[in-house]
């Protein structure tokens, strides 16, 4: 059974950091890309980053560019999202999602995505 657990979310002072984890589970994180995405109240969800499996290039919103970091840890099944000088902006709910059709890259669509984890708070705010 395919499964993603997100963590780490929370309350954050502007300018603060925050690093969220995702754990998955009934598949080999190895082949597949995983994407980190969000979504405000009253917006669409967007797509923040993501990595593919083999392939070192990481892709992000602009927004983000520079105070992201996508990375993944394949033998602990896990995935973060280092973020740091978090604005207000950036408040939103924050979801792990698999793209579980082997490509050699990733995107920031939301519908190349077939596995979404429940999603952490994310809330920065003085």
């Amino acid at each position: 059974q395919v499964q993603l657990v997100e963590s780490g979310g929370g309350l954050v002072q502007p300018g603060g950091s925050l690093r969220l984890s995702c754990v998955v589970s009934g598949f080999t994180l190895d082949y597949y890309a995983i994407g980190w995405f969000r979504q405000a109240p009253g917006k669409e969800r967007e797509g923040v980053s993501c990595s593919a499996a083999g392939d070192p290039k990481t892709h992000y919103k602009e927004s983000v560019k520079g105070r992201f970091t996508i990375s993944r840890d394949n033998a602990k099944n896990t995935v973060y999202l280092q973020m740091d000088s978090l604005t207000s902006e950036d408040t939103a709910v924050y979801f792990c999602a698999a793209d579980l059709v082997p490509r050699r890259s990733c995107a920031l669509t939301p519908r190349d995505y077939t596995a979404w984890g429940q999603g952490t708070q994310v809330t920065v705010s003085s």
